[in-house]
């Protein structure tokens, strides 16, 4: 664990943890069905880094999330629902010459497709003048995503300026989860920009079977990613629905996955970030981290959206607390939810 974590998880009052990064409105077919077939469209709310904001704030650690959205009713309706998740929204701005992004899902029998309309929406036109702004000068560590780089230039500007400083000279440390959408990259420049980010975080999280399409499919295994990947002091490499495992300087840790009735895999990387660094930011030691990830993920994928309850606080102590055998025995069922 980063000294900087350390520091913060032992402050009485414990500055928030800033996750920058669009948020868009959704419509969803309601019930699920293919979008042609569909009668009616529910509305929901979909960003990554809003989403890493409210599982933090589920797990008590102070959350706020950095952004813009436009001066509409879909704007106002995702500026409420974070905050009434119990994040701070004072960092939001308000573009009234910019639309807030919006995403259609078109559920399939094996996929869900996802059509977006983000071009020219208020998030793309963040800048790095954001840096100056209270929302991250005062946070105790910034969360990003490899979302943000490519919604714009000045986005990638924004991201770029927040990881340059080395990270022995960051007033906070930065994390970074590559999050690759190959529909944001159609100029095929996400391996080089989304490794040379992923290189500079103090903590990075990366899916096995995303690095393997960045970065070429002899990354075989979680070990062959930290040998591309030696420069964050946290690298977290997580195998789909086996395990993860996290590089925390020269050590090495493996947690299995519990099992899960996936209802819908939206969201549950953000969770699995949230759950891990919440893990991290509580004092935890790393392998009770990689546990909390876990089971962060497991609330989103027992649900359609992308926000599922936690389990009960004394139901999460004791799977942070149980024994190996009893950890790998444990089933998340499906949740009423969704």
């Amino acid at each position: 664990m980063t000294a900087a974590i350390r520091a913060w998880a032992g402050r009485p009052a414990r500055p928030p943890v800033a996750c920058v990064g669009e948020t868009m409105a959704a419509l969803v077919p309601d019930p699920v069905a293919p979008l042609e077939e569909a009668a009616r469209l529910g509305v929901r709310i979909a960003g990554a880094e809003s989403n890493v904001a409210v599982y933090l704030a589920d797990h008590g650690v102070p959350a706020r999330w950095v952004s813009a959205l436009g001066d509409d009713p879909f704007g106002r309706r995702i500026l409420n629902e974070v905050a009434a998740a119990g994040v701070d929204v004072s960092g939001v701005r308000t573009d009234r010459h910019r639309p807030t992004g919006l995403l259609v899902k078109d559920p399939g029998t094996d996929s869900t497709r996802v059509h977006y309309y983000r071009r020219g929406s208020a998030a793309s036109a963040l800048t790095a003048d954001v840096l100056n702004d209270d929302a991250l000068r005062t946070a105790g560590l910034v969360h990003l995503s490899g979302i943000t780089p490519a919604l714009s230039p000045d986005c990638h500007g924004l991201v770029a300026a927040l990881l340059e400083v080395p990270a022995a000279e960051r007033p906070r440390p930065v994390s970074f989860d590559v999050n690759h959408r190959p529909a944001l990259w159609p100029d095929g420049r996400a391996p080089d920009v989304l490794l040379g980010l992923a290189r500079q975080a103090d903590i990075t999280f990366v899916g096995l079977d995303e690095a393997q399409a960045l970065w070429g499919p002899g990354l075989t295994d979680a070990a062959a990613v930290r040998a591309l990947l030696p420069q964050p002091r946290v690298l977290v490499v997580k195998d789909g629905g086996r395990a993860a495992t996290a590089f925390d300087g020269d050590r090495t840790h493996t947690v299995p996955a519990p099992r899960v009735a996936v209802v819908e895999p939206v969201g549950a990387g953000d969770a699995f970030a949230a759950g891990f660094l919440a893990g991290l930011l509580r004092g935890e030691d790393t392998v009770r981290a990689l546990r909390l990830g876990h089971l962060t993920a497991g609330a989103a994928l027992r649900v359609t959206g992308d926000h599922g309850p936690l389990p009960d606080p004394a139901r999460l102590a004791a799977l942070l607390d149980a024994g190996d055998a009893e950890w790998e025995g444990h089933h998340v069922s499906r949740s009423a939810n969704g």
